[in-house]
């Protein structure tokens, strides 16, 4: 119990010194926040008392210089002011000036008006006069002349016309005589150095071949028993076989020359073999068409090389073949597009064009005539079909369509074709033309001549290469016939086809006739 209370008793003790301690701590923390506080408040009221001193200070700087500020902004805006009053003035006095030169110049349009205006009733006055003494002069020009002034004007249009036909005739006389001879010129040097350069033979092809025999025995062996071995023949081939009373000789006739060329190969080496039956004509016309089929390319492959040209389609150039069994008036079509290839090069150097392609235009030029017996068309739209159908340039396809003036040329290759397909035709021994056609043109000729007023005949001379008008002495003048010779040709070009060029000479010829007695 006494430890107890011991404990006791300390514990309470502590407790009171406890409390002492925290009673003197509070009385001491609050003796020093009160004496804190005393101070803070007056360093407060010193710090506000400043501020309030320097927020005065700065307003009264801040209200000076407002005020000057004020005064620059007056004294700116009043000079501004005055400046603009000043150009403002002198803004007037320049349009004032203008005012007065404009009402200036007012008064002298006024005036001129009025000066044009009198000028005007004066000259009015003046064409009255004018009109008046033209209407006399006509009147008494009638009274003198004996002709009224319809027959007059009549009279006249009549003279300047005959002038002008006059005039008219001289200056196309030498005009075309100036043309001619410097296009003469040029084109023959052109020409001429082309085709010294460029010879080519003409041969004259028919529709019929000859097969020469060893006798006339073989005739009835090609024959056969009751015709069988000919029958067989013409059968594979396509072609008639005309066996008469030639000696040694059996005649092919076709209008297809590589048919007659396959029938003349397989009938030729029947007669070499001599056994000659059904079967072995079948075998020989198979061999001959191979044979056949083999010159056909190895023609067209020897006229690319020959020419030149390269890069063409291997079917265009087996079509190029085939154009070596075909004929155009007797003349071999695949030779003639040869040489119209290299007169198309040779011209084309002289003028600077591109030659290889030149010469491929002129080579392909005639390319429908190897299939125009096949197919429906003319030779020009099946080159063209063709061409267009193997990848040719547009150059060569329209060198192709209008080497016979079908198309207009586009290119000067185009005309070169035309100019060289001219040259290979016309020239002499080319070409040779049936005695039906040849007889039509002569017609054809002197009927157009016939049909000119004032022409009294004519005449087809020089193998239809000239025609002769003779022409009414009274009803046609010397200038007139410049002007029928040239209405003439322009009717012939445009109406007939014809190699070369027709000479048209129109002849007016005058007789006096006196007796000296």
């Amino acid at each position: 119990m006494d430890i107890t209370h011991a404990i006791i008793l300390i514990a309470i003790a502590v407790v009171v010194t406890a409390v002492v301690v925290w009673l003197i701590t509070s009385s001491v923390l609050k003796n020093s926040a009160k004496s804190k506080i005393g101070n803070a408040e007056e360093k407060a009221r010193e710090i506000i008392d400043e501020a309030v001193k320097t927020a005065e200070t700065k307003k009264r700087e801040a209200l000076l210089e407002a005020k000057e500020e004020n005064i620059r902004a007056k004294n700116d805006l009043d000079k501004e002011i005055k400046e603009r009053r000043n150009e403002m003035q002198r803004n007037e006095r320049r349009v004032v000036q203008k005012e007065e030169s404009v009402d200036k110049k007012l008064e002298a349009i006024e005036k001129k008006e009025a000066s044009l205006a009198q000028k005007e009733d004066n000259l009015n006055k003046q064409k009255a006069q004018v009109a008046k003494l033209n209407e006399q002069r006509i009147q008494e020009l009638e009274r003198i002349s004996g002709l009224t002034s319809e027959q007059a004007k009549e009279f006249l249009l009549k003279t300047i016309e005959e002038d002008v036909k006059l005039d008219t005739a001289k200056m196309i006389k030498e005009a075309e005589a100036r043309a001619k001879e410097e296009a003469d010129k040029r084109a023959k040097d052109y020409v001429v150095t082309a085709i010294q350069k460029c010879a080519a033979d003409h041969v004259s092809e028919t529709t019929i071949s000859v097969v020469q025999l060893p006798n006339d025995e073989m005739k009835g062996r090609i024959i056969g028993r009751e015709g069988r071995n000919i029958r067989t023949l013409e059968t594979m081939t396509g072609v008639d076989l005309i066996i008469d009373d030639t000696p040694e000789a059996v005649i092919l006739s076709s209008f297809d020359p590589i048919r007659r060329e396959v029938a003349r190969i397989a009938l030729e080496k029947l007669i070499v073999d001599g056994r000659i039956h059904p079967a072995r004509i079948e075998e020989m016309v198979e061999k001959a068409q191979k044979e056949v089929e083999n010159m056909i390319r190895e023609a067209g492959e020897a006229a690319t090389l020959e020419v030149g040209v390269h890069g063409i389609h291997p079917e265009l150039i087996k079509l190029l073949g085939k154009m070596k069994f075909r004929t155009s008036y007797g003349q071999n079509a695949l030779k003639h597009s040869i040489e119209v290839a290299q007169i198309c090069g040779l011209l084309a150097a002289e003028i600077g064009e591109d030659v290889r392609l030149a010469k491929r235009a002129g080579l392909l030029h005639d390319i429908g005539k190897a299939v125009d017996h096949e197919m429906e068309g003319s030779h020009i739209q099946l080159g063209v079909e063709l061409c267009k159908k193997y990848k040719e340039s547009r150059l060569v396809i329209n060198a192709v369509e209008s080497h016979h003036g079908d198309v207009e040329p586009e290119t000067t290759i185009a005309f070169l074709v035309q100019a060289a397909d001219t040259i290979s035709a016309a020239r002499p021994g080319a070409r040779r033309e049936t005695i039906e056609t040849y007889s039509n043109r002569l017609q054809q000729l002197e009927e157009i001549t016939n049909g000119y007023k004032g022409v009294e005949k004519s005449f087809a001379i020089q193998a239809g290469r000239e025609i002769r008008v003779m022409v009414v002495p009274e009803q046609i003048s010397d200038a007139e016939m410049v002007l029928m010779a040239r209405d003439i040709s322009k009717q012939i070009e445009s109406e007939l086809e014809y190699p070369g060029q027709i000479k048209v000479n129109v002849i007016r010829e005058s007789r006096v006739i006196d007796y000296a007695k």
